[in-house]
């Protein structure tokens, strides 16, 4: 059982020596990842559920956290895969109808450390000027120097490949809104079937699919191109995930053997695998985008939609030119959002949302529609 939290004191300390006090309002120990800030007002249930956050610390821009606490529907995974969670204010009160446990104990039940009473605020603009660090969570530990030194010792996220740590260890069907082991002994007459890679899928991309009417596969982010398509599916989807994409050699082996074969998506990790996939490269922002307010513009329609973004790489649009065609744009910064080709497509952001905006959930349908498209040619 963890032990009382109130008014232990923790300490953040960045390995730029900076140095940030708060207390512990969930778990205790030590922590260190990549520091980075999420800029969403609401959905921190969905933000600590994504996989995609595997290796870094998350801190929260909106100063109030924990007031609805974590219920059942809006889990984005199994588990919590980031390493910390930093907020300024936590409420330990929470109040809403679907209310099953509150996110101290949800933290705790996963072995993760929560600290509150930092300067959120002064943090996030430590980031944003210098970009995301690593960093050290101790409520053990108070000697600076000493956390400092293991903070700079922290590899970081450059080289790595954390999609192993997150992916599934088996193949499963994702049926009626929840996890099936095994595969369908036989293909479904009438539904699409999709083939999902999982890097670090976030079930509401799952959800999206079968709503759509698809029949969902998922298969670990380790299989072959050959593995894949052996299941005869009708579209492939590369989902999400955490770490350098430059890191996954053979996850972009598996997207060369299926690009040109069968309609393929890709979702942010997806994404960066498909721009590699056409001799393409990726590279580091500096603070990354995370939240739920990104503006990005639609090259062939010229509307801006407002997007949910969870990303420290991005596709450098340049080494994909005359392979892949430019689709959308980041307004705040101009990096690659989408690209299109033959068969193919993808985009940085989330179109699944969770917990919102919802104006991109068309691709979803622009996918299926595609899907009938090469499944009525070989009629």
């Amino acid at each position: 059982m963890p032990l009382l939290n109130k008014n232990r004191k923790a300490l953040l300390v960045l390995e730029d020596g900076s140095v940030f006090e708060g207390t512990v309002f969930a778990g205790g120990g030590e922590t260190i990842g990549e520091v980075v800030f999420n800029t969403g007002m609401t959905g921190y249930q969905e933000v600590i559920t994504d996989p995609s956050y595997k290796g870094q610390i998350v801190t929260m821009t909106y100063p109030l956290v924990g007031n609805y606490g974590i219920n059942d529907e809006d889990m984005e995974s199994a588990g919590i895969y980031l390493e910390g969670f930093i907020v300024k204010e936590y409420q330990p009160n929470p109040s809403n109808w679907r209310l099953k446990r509150s996110l101290k104990s949800f933290l705790e039940d996963h072995g993760k450390i929560g600290i509150e009473g930092i300067d959120t605020r002064a943090l996030t603009r430590r980031l944003r000027l210098s970009g995301a660090m690593k960093g050290i969570i101790s409520t053990e530990n108070h000697d600076v120097q000493s956390l400092l030194a293991q903070a700079r010792d922290y590899p970081g996220l450059v080289g790595r490949d954390l999609v192993r740590e997150v992916t599934c260890s088996k193949p499963y069907a994702w049926k009626k809104g929840a996890l099936h082991e095994g595969l369908p002994a036989k293909k479904s007459a009438k539904k699409l079937r999709v083939v999902v890679l999982d890097c670090g899928v976030k079930y509401n991309i799952l959800r999206l699919l079968e709503n759509k009417g698809c029949e969902v596969l998922v298969l670990p982010a380790s299989s072959t191109g050959a593995e894949i398509l052996a299941l005869k599916p009708d579209g492939v989807l590369l989902s999400n995930g955490p770490g350098d994409p430059a890191a996954l050699p053979y996850i972009v082996d598996a997207a060369r053997a299926v690009i040109g074969r069968i309609p393929v998506f890709g979702i942010c990790l997806g994404h960066q695998i498909i721009g590699q996939a056409m001799g393409g490269y990726t590279e580091k922002l500096k603070f990354g985008h995370h939240g739920i307010n990104q503006p990005v513009k639609n090259v062939e329609t010229g509307r801006v939609e407002i997007t949910s973004q969870n990303h420290g790489f991005v596709v450098v649009p340049e080494s994909v030119d005359k392979r892949a065609e430019k689709t959308y744009y980041n307004l705040n910064d101009n990096t690659s959002e989408g690209m299109q080709m033959p068969q193919a497509f993808s985009v940085q952001y989330h179109p699944e949302a969770a917990p919102g905006p919802h104006d991109t959930e068309y691709l979803f349908s622009q996918f299926v529609e595609i899907m009938k498209k090469e499944k009525g040619k070989k009629k």
